[in-house]
């Protein structure tokens, strides 16, 4: 995974997630259940288990098949999260979820495996919660133990609070070794059996492009400004639009936060970009061949995201040595961006 420098130099340094309720994720949820229908809407919190996890779980417990379980957004194992889920389940064969929860949670610990789940609320819908449709997440965040220059963190923080930073995707994306077996696959070795394999080797493969671009522009110094040949996004949206020039009027607009220069999500198609930022763009991309190539061979499409991100909230308190973090982010977005600018991590289990 390529290097993310920061436009800071990161003061502090601390333990991270010492232990799982060091790290709290609270999904904001696009919908809520209208209360009917043959879908069952589950909010579930969950503890040193993936997604994916909770997913098999209530595939086998609804009788559903993993084909009809759903989620809007794959959350932290090592941590505690709450997310909503969807089963395509008839009423009249939906389980006691409290009573299966317990007696997997019961099972886990008998055969000394971690990880545990609540059930917060269950409701009907009309439809499945399809991948991405969130608003975004709230974070409570402890670093634990800071060591270094609490003023100079706080200087960091007003300035994300008040200038954004830089966008880029979690290790989270690209998990123990997802970025190597994309390599082999896209290079021309045999593709993943499972369809969720796929897509997660594709997302790692298309974010360490991407990646590789914003950190390059952070090392110019050009990843919150517009460049001639930029493609710019409106914020809170997915709306972009090509940038000929850089006049006055667009300055300002990127200035005040309201459009974003934005990188390549590399696949098929043509690039939206122009001259220096092109260049730049395939530079980048020709020193992942066997990705950049690949991508494009199975006809991923090509697509943008801002090299900006704005975040909804950015508070901070001190308890003795403990720094904590609440932060509320937009869907995709990425705390541990936060962590990493402020700060060194000294241990991370997990």
């Amino acid at each position: 995974m390529h290097e993310t420098p920061y436009p800071w130099q990161a003061p502090l340094t601390a333990t991270i997630k010492a232990r799982p309720e060091d790290f709290r994720v609270e999904e904001i949820p696009a919908t809520l259940p209208e209360g009917s229908g043959e879908h069952v809407w589950l909010e579930i919190e969950k503890t040193l288990l993936n997604s994916e996890d909770v997913a098999v779980w209530l595939a086998r417990e609804s009788g559903a098949g993993r084909g009809r379980v759903s989620y809007a957004g794959r959350k932290d194992r090592q941590a505690v999260t709450r997310q909503w889920f969807s089963a395509q389940c008839p009423p009249e064969s939906e389980p006691d979820w409290e009573t299966r929860a317990s007696a997997w949670n019961a099972a886990r610990e008998a055969a000394g495996e971690p990880g545990a789940v609540r059930v917060l609320q269950v409701a009907r819908h009309a439809r499945k919660l399809r991948t991405g449709h969130l608003k975004g997440n709230r974070f409570e965040i402890r670093l634990s133990d800071v060591e270094g220059d609490r003023d100079a963190a706080e200087t960091i923080l007003e300035a994300i609070r008040r200038g954004g930073i830089p966008n880029y995707f979690g290790v989270q994306r690209f998990g123990r070794d997802n970025l190597a077996k994309a390599r082999a696959w896209l290079g021309g070795g045999r593709a993943p059996r499972s369809r969720n394999q796929r897509s997660l080797l594709l997302s790692a493969a298309r974010s360490a492009i991407f990646n590789a671009v914003l950190a390059e522009r952070v090392r110019r110094g050009e990843w919150d400004r517009l460049l001639p040949g930029d493609v710019a996004n409106l914020e809170g949206s997915g709306s972009v639009f090509p940038v000929a020039e850089v006049d006055a009027e667009l300055e300002g607009r990127c200035q005040s936060l309201d459009i974003h220069p934005t990188g390549p999500l590399w696949g098929s198609g043509a690039s939206q970009t122009d001259g220096e930022v092109q260049a730049l763009e395939a530079a980048m991309a020709t020193r992942e061949p066997e990705l950049a190539e690949g991508l494009v061979r199975t006809d991923v499409k090509a697509a943008r995201r801002a090299l900006r991100m704005v975040p909804g909230a950015v508070d901070w308190r001190w308890e003795a040595d403990d720094l904590v973090l609440l932060l509320e982010l937009g869907a995709g977005e990425y705390a541990t961006g936060v962590i990493d600018a402020i700060c060194v991590p000294r241990s991370e289990p997990g």
